[in-house]
């Protein structure tokens, strides 16, 4: 069985300087996947790349055995491949239910035509993309439905902003998930809670899903496989355990010690 996503030899060149180089990569269906490593690393350059934010200077991305260099963002989204971002970027005047019905766009067939008229067909579609949006939300407990769900995005604590992302990704029926530091910014308590429900995307959703995470706990506890990245290279890759003890994956982090150094 061929990868659900692959990449071969991707550079990714800014005013000269590599922010990736030769990147080979690959992920398989129902993996978890953690690319972790120092700030400068190529970590968000990579996912930008992937959702064709920013196109490779050589190199391959192939989703599910297809090209999707050239892309753009949106199409890559139809294929199947979702994200979330290190800085959440919501609609904070919507609707909680609204921000996840808006991203079920890419899946509408509907268009104005049928909207402006009150169509029996867009009708139909409207009722089944807010059904869907709210069997999405309920996956994250009370925090987004009930009376919620008629709430301003803008009126959640940032956690909670962090799962509505989420949700909003879901919502879009990815075979791919794409987490841009999905803990970022919350207590303890909040991260294992965050933690939980990454396993549960995979075990009750079936996504796979690929993660950049600077909480090692967190990639601890929910990658099959770690990817490390310094300086745009691949340093290191295998299980948790295997990396967090790799002396090149120590000096990448912690630098070199004094007396080598010198």
């Amino acid at each position: 069985m061929s990868p659900v996503l692959s990449i071969h030899d991707l550079t990714i060149t800014f005013g000269g300087l590599n922010a990736l180089s030769d990147l080979n990569f690959h992920v398989d269906e129902g993996e978890i996947v953690s690319v972790i490593g120092p700030n400068g690393a190529g970590k968000t350059t990579f996912f930008n790349a992937i959702t064709n934010l920013v196109a490779p200077t050589s190199g391959d991305i192939q989703f599910e055995g297809e090209s999707i260099v050239g892309l753009d963002p949106y199409q890559v989204t139809e294929l199947g491949i979702a994200r979330t971002f290190q800085n959440v970027r919501l609609f904070p005047n919507m609707t909680i239910l609204e921000n996840v019905m808006v991203a079920q766009h890419c899946r509408t067939h509907q268009h104005a035509f049928g909207a402006l008229l009150q169509t029996k067909a867009f009708r139909q579609e409207e009722r089944e993309i807010r059904e869907r949006g709210v069997e999405v939300l309920s996956f994250f407990g009370s925090r987004l439905i009930g009376y919620r769900l008629n709430q301003p995005a803008f009126v959640l604590s940032y956690a909670n902003r962090r799962r509505l992302e989420i949700a909003r990704a879901m919502a879009t029926q990815p075979r791919l998930l794409l987490l841009d530091e999905p803990v970022a910014g919350m207590n303890p308590k909040e991260s294992a809670e965050l933690t939980q429900l990454i396993s549960r995307l995979r075990s009750e959703w079936g996504f796979t899903i690929v993660m950049i995470e600077h909480d090692m706990g967190v990639v601890r506890d929910v990658s099959d496989r770690v990817v490390v990245l310094d300086h745009g290279v691949t340093i290191a890759q295998g299980s948790y355990d295997e990396v967090s003890n790799d002396p090149g994956v120590i000096e990448a982090y912690l630098g070199r010690p004094a007396k080598e150094a010198s």
